[in-house]
C-alpha cells in the first residue's frame, strides 16, 4: 500500500515539474515577444530633438 501512495505522490511531483517547467518557457517566451513588440513600436516612432532647459 505504500508503494502503491509513493508512486502516485512522486507522478504527482514529476507532473507539477512539467507544468511548472512548461509555465516557465512560455513565460520567457511571452516577454521576449512582448519586447520585440515594444523596441519595434519605438523604433516606428518619429525621432525628435527635445531641447533640456
Amino acid at each position: 500500500m505504500k508503494s502503491k501512495f509513493a508512486a502516485g505522490a512522486l507522478s504527482a511531483l514529476i507532473y507539477f515539474q512539467g507544468l511548472l517547467g512548461f509555465a516557465g518557457v512560455a513565460t520567457v517566451l511571452l516577454k521576449e515577444r512582448a519586447h520585440a513588440a515594444d523596441t519595434a513600436y519605438h523604433d516606428s516612432l518619429p525621432q525628435i530633438g527635445i531641447v533640456a532647459l
